[in-house]
């Protein structure tokens, strides 16, 4: 994916957990911790001395420009046996995680690009002032002299300042391709051979202060680039930086510190209060609670006790949590997920394969356009060589594709990573343009704009005699009507009256004996009850009339904000689901839905899609269930909430990660404003190369000018996209 957008800052997704940990077993002893309150010669000689001290450690170096120590020591020794040697001596440490690792290599980058940019920088000053001299009028001798000491500052200044474009260009040459490196390679090498030339044969200019100009205003531009890049952090990137390379592994009586690739489904893991969850998995000791917030963007922390389900990249907070795994490493939910992002964020849209079709039509026509100005030019010139390179130097700069190249992946990765942080995964990189056409919205009932779990409505209806039966009755069994009802009951402070002979009746209910009288609780047919439109469980005692509890599907957090935020924006909404109709339409009147459908089958969901797309709607389609997965398939772009079967989820473009609907509505507006600025992009690189490839054409850019202009059109196309944060 790099090689077809080299622009796009999702290819280098951040390595995984799993990554790290396999390193970690080539070299075993290797600890890397971050030291952040060091900051003198004191601070490493006192570090250093004391790890080396320690039992096991063999060397301990520290860089104090990156703040962090390097470790090689015997394999049974642990990150956290080194925290707490220098958390002894007053110093604050921390291992080292994948995001950490992975913004140090982005640092490195940015790092050797301003050192080659300050030596082009130092050499172009120093040039500058001999060429001064010369342009004044120096004596032969003289100038002949400034030109060779400016060819001693200039050509190895350029062989190591120039080597980012050199070394590109000569891949792709390579492999018979072409990239915008190649005509920048050729356009220094041009300025800086054509100078050589120049004093070899005693002429009077040389041009050394241009290719480095040139090799210097190029690099200030990648340099900004970059730095653009890292502000517009991918999504894949922030859930990758989530992953944790080590785990407390409990073996027996004791817990082992081990990599990720070393745990298997079904150990058992302890997770610390503050520590961040390195596996999925279900909980089978201990209470806590967890911040799920970098994950779902919900804000609250949730309870998690025995039987919780829990996800990597989840803070525990408050309590240790032993933990069975359920998967780990390549197959957590965190790293799916990751690598889903990676995929859509680098993924072609109809947009990103316009810009590259442009660049691979553009790169031999910009080699060719450049030739054509030089012959063109010896024509016009009589044969002026001088002038005519400097013309086709200056046109095989100015027309590099650069800032086409960066006008749809700037722009998909800025929205992505908004959407990321505010809940919501894109799984396909057109996704976002189909979702920014949307006009029709439809959405499923239950699972979607509800939680799909029943809450009891009517708690207050019934005497504490009855609740307390009730209660008895439910508790002894799993049925969703029955738990909700256990809920509501004890949450009230009602204790459940002492029953005999409980059993469940599959299919019924639950009976007992109460005071030497049949107490019942289930189906109204069972019971002999008139069955109400509500959904309802009944309770009998002895032969009295059945009592009736109802329920309603509560409705899912900021559904109802979604729904009138996407009717404000002037979408039509439909309801559909394959309820009763009683409840369906209670739902409908609750929200504001002006259209629904009950008693959907599977089949009618997708045809009535159809039907809508047919008269030229752009459905979007948000549900949950297996009975929508061909309705999700059918329509123009969908979205499914975490909770959703996996089919569903599979099917679906973007997952709604939280159990917040309303950033629904922020995705379309997002949606819109990523396509304009991608249409924004595309005009600000046309009508560069409009206005730029004239001037060129007809001689009154230098090469110097151009390096400027194209570094200004890529900066500007960057920046724009960096507007969606």
């Amino acid at each position: 994916m790099c090689a077809q957008i080299a622009a796009c800052p999702a290819c280098a997704v951040a390595p995984s957990a799993e990554e790290m940990a396999r390193m970690s077993e080539a070299v075993e002893a290797r600890i890397m911790l971050s030291l952040p309150s060091v900051h003198c010669a004191a601070c490493i000689s006192a570090v250093e001395r004391e790890l080396a001290r320690s039992k096991g450690v063999k060397s301990a170096r520290v860089n104090l420009t990156l703040k962090r120590v390097s470790i090689e020591a015997e394999p049974d020794i642990t990150a956290d046996d080194m925290t707490a040697v220098l958390a002894g001596i007053g110093y604050e440490a921390h291992e080292l995680d994948a995001g950490t690792m992975r913004a140090t290599e982005t640092d490195k980058r940015g790092r050797e690009l301003l050192m080659r940019l300050a030596v082009a920088g130092f050499a172009m000053m120093n040039v500058m002032m001999l060429s001064v001299a010369v342009w004044a009028g120096a004596q032969e001798s003289t100038r002949d002299l400034f030109h060779w000491v400016s060819a001693a500052i200039a050509l190895p200044a350029i062989a190591f300042s120039a080597q980012p474009f050199f070394i590109s260009a000569w891949a792709m040459l390579k492999v018979r391709r072409l990239n915008m490196d190649v005509p920048i390679s050729l356009a220094i090498l041009l300025a800086s051979a054509m100078s050589f030339y120049e004093i070899t044969q005693g002429g009077q200019h040389a041009y050394f202060d241009a290719a480095l100009s040139l090799t210097f205003f190029l690099l200030a531009g990648r340099y900004l680039d970059h730095r653009t890049r890292a502000i517009a952090r991918s999504a894949a990137e922030e859930l990758a930086a989530l992953e944790v390379p080590r785990a407390e592994r409990i073996d027996g009586e004791q817990s082992v510190t081990v990599p990720i690739a070393e745990l298997r489904v079904g150990d058992l893991v302890r997770v610390k209060p503050g520590g961040r969850m390195p596996i999925d998995g279900v909980v089978v000791d201990g209470q806590s609670e967890l911040d799920r917030s970098l994950l779902t963007g919900e804000t609250v922390p949730v309870f998690a006790g025995p039987d919780s389900v829990v996800s990597a990249g989840e803070v525990n907070l408050t309590g240790p949590l032993t933990v069975r795994i359920t998967a780990a490493g390549e197959d957590s939910s965190l790293h799916r997920m990751a690598d889903l992002v990676a995929m859509a964020e680098s993924s072609k849209n109809r947009y990103t394969s316009l810009a590259d079709k442009a660049a691979g039509i553009y790169a031999p026509g910009v080699h060719l356009l450049s030739f054509m100005a030089f012959v063109g030019w010896m024509f016009a010139t009589g044969g002026d060589i001088r002038t005519s390179l400097n013309i086709a130097v200056a046109v095989l700069i100015i027309t590099c594709p650069c800032a086409l190249g960066l006008a749809v992946p700037a722009v998909t990765t800025a929205a992505s990573g908004r959407l990321f942080r505010k809940g919501m995964l894109i799984k396909d990189a057109t996704a976002l343009e189909r979702l920014a056409e949307v006009d029709t919205v439809v959405f499923d009932k239950t699972g979607t704009l509800t939680q799909g779990r029943p809450e009891l409505t009517n708690l207050g209806e019934f005497a504490s005699h009855d609740l307390e039966i009730a209660l008895a009755l439910a508790e002894a069994s799993s049925h969703p009507l029955a738990v909700s009802l256990t809920a509501a009951v004890l949450n009230a402070g009602i204790k459940p009256a002492k029953l005999s002979d409980l059993r469940e009746v599959p299919g019924y209910g639950v009976e007992g004996t109460w005071m030497g009288k049949t107490v019942r609780l289930g189906r109204a047919a069972w019971l002999r009850a008139k069955a109400g439109s509500q959904t309802a469980t009944y309770l009998q005692i002895g032969k009295s009339a059945a009592l009736e509890f109802t329920f309603n599907d509560r409705l899912r957090e900021g559904a109802a904000d979604a729904v009138a935020a996407l009717k404000a924006q002037g979408m039509s909404l439909l309801l559909i689901s394959g309820d009763a109709p009683a409840a369906v339409e209670d739902m409908a009147m609750r929200l504001g839905f002006d259209d629904w459908t009950a008693e959907a089958l599977p089949q009618d969901k997708a045809a009535r899609i159809k039907d809508l797309t047919q008269t030229g709607a752009k459905v979007l389609m948000v549900g949950d269930g297996l009975n929508d997965t061909a309705a999700l398939t059918a329509a123009h772009v969908s979205i499914s909430p975490a909770t959703a079967l996996d089919a569903a989820r599979v099917a679906s473009d973007i997952v709604l990660l939280g159990n917040d609907m309303s950033p629904m509505a922020d995705a379309t507006i997002i949606a819109q404003k990523a396509r304009r600025r991608i249409l924004e992009n595309f005009a600000i690189a046309a009508g560069y190369n409009m206005i730029a490839v004239p001037i060129a054409l007809l001689g009154f850019a230098t090469p110097l000018m151009a390096a400027l202009a194209m570094s200004a059109s890529s900066i500007t196309v960057s920046l724009n996209a960096l507007r969606l944060r």
